[in-house]
């Protein structure tokens, strides 16, 4: 059992989120007095505006920030209007291609629709306020900043760092903007110090570099301590990083996956994850939680169907959840085709090649992509696999008004003839 003072910690610990800490024993105890006075604590959680969704990957560091606003604290979601113009090199092998204005608009108005998921936003003393580091950096004038936080840095540490010591081992080039990216984050953290009173950065263990860069910032300028507290990378049992689903994101926002697929990738979850998942990705109670996990053989898939039902709840909503419920119940068990299964309408499907129709509903990539799981036996047409490349779809393909395509055991969709 776990001996920390603070709600948030002992939490963090029993339910798998606990990574790192810059001071573990200094942060409890912060967080325990906020907890006592019933004053909340401010932490932020950073994220660069590169995409116009978060996906799965991005939940762990969201959830702990879910739970950091459920123990009484208040929860800063920072985006990167300005970093992003540079690139985060940590993970990366080469400089992120530049956005637009335009895209980078659309980019933070999709973050704050994934963030909203996940943590309550609005103006009490516990609620989320998003801000866009752009609002202090569009105006700073360069040699002031090298001045008065460059000094404060020893470029011989910053080549100790995982994201530049990573590229330079392997002969890979880091152009001197992404050089300076810790500085920038760094800055970011002092900067909600001053403006919020934000005392800790919650982030995955991959930020480490750019967290300890701003609580080193805070010690020199400031006279502060800040804190910072990751989690560890989430992987399944074959090691892989977990929030790709063949090789696509699982994307947060619905406009960029429907809740039938997001339901699907938690209801296909490992047998050996489900326990991990369970802890991290849904609000059970840990009581519930270890029943659940404690499941073997074929009731574990029962353990699958709640944790995918929770965990689309909170990212869709109930409503969403019981409908994916509902499609995947037909699907599966009464072998029917659910109402909420991906589709697309067509007038007619007589001369559609078979390869188009799996690119058109978004199975495949492209049509190589689908002659290659043809010749794997990967594809059905109608519960039928599909052998012949070049066959056209046709009025007899067409049953109750529909087609339906498969991709492997667990992944369907339906063609809607009008």
């Amino acid at each position: 059992m776990s001996t920390f003072k603070s709600q948030f910690i002992n939490i963090m610990v029993e339910r798998g989120f606990y990574n790192q800490c810059t001071n573990e024993s200094g942060f409890d105890d912060f967080l325990y007095q906020c907890e006592k006075e019933g004053k909340p604590a401010v932490g932020y959680l950073g994220s660069d505006p590169t995409g116009d969704s978060l996906h799965v990957g991005h939940i762990v560091p969201l959830m702990m920030m879910r739970w950091f606003q459920k123990c009484g604290h208040k929860p800063l979601t920072l985006v990167g209007g300005a970093t992003a113009r540079i690139g985060d090199p940590s993970g990366k092998d080469k400089l992120r291609p530049f956005l637009s204005e335009e895209t980078l608009a659309e980019n933070i108005k999709g973050l704050k629709k994934s963030f909203s998921k996940f943590l309550k936003f609005g103006n009490g003393a516990t609620d989320a306020v998003m801000v866009d580091n752009w609002d202090w950096f569009k105006d700073i004038n360069y040699l002031s900043f090298l001045r008065d936080v460059g000094t404060f840095y020893s470029v011989n540490k910053m080549l100790t760092m995982d994201s530049v010591k990573t590229r330079l081992d392997r002969e890979q080039p880091m152009s001197f903007l992404e050089f300076n990216y810790m500085l920038l984050q760094g800055y970011d953290f002092c900067q909600l110090y001053k403006t919020y009173g934000c005392r800790a950065q919650i982030a995955g263990s991959d930020q480490w570099g750019n967290i300890t860069s701003g609580t080193e910032l805070g010690r020199r300028k400031y006279d502060v301590e800040l804190f910072g507290f990751t989690s560890p990378i989430i992987t399944d049992s074959n090691g892989k990083k977990m929030g790709k689903s063949e090789g696509n994101a699982v994307w947060i926002n619905e406009e960029k996956l429907s809740s039938y697929d997001y339901y699907q990738y938690f209801r296909n979850i490992g047998d050996a994850e489900v326990g991990k998942c369970l802890r991290i990705f849904t609000d059970l109670p840990m009581d519930e939680v270890r029943r659940l996990e404690a499941l073997q053989d074929k009731e574990i898939n029962e353990a699958k169907k709640i944790l995918a039902f929770e965990a689309t709840k909170i990212c869709r909503g109930e409503e969403e959840a019981k409908a994916a419920q509902q499609t995947a119940v037909q699907t599966f068990e009464q072998g029917v085709s659910g109402e909420n299964l991906p589709s697309v309408n067509m007038a007619s499907v007589d001369g559609v090649s078979i390869l188009d129709a799996f690119v058109e509903i978004g199975f495949v990539a492209s049509k190589g992509e689908a002659r290659r799981l043809i010749k794997q036996a990967g594809l059905k047409l109608n519960d039928k696999v599909i052998t012949d490349e070049n066959y056209k779809l046709s009025s007899a393909d067409v049953f109750n008004g529909q087609v339906k395509l498969s991709q492997g055991k667990k992944k369907h969709g339906l063609i809607r003839v009008a």
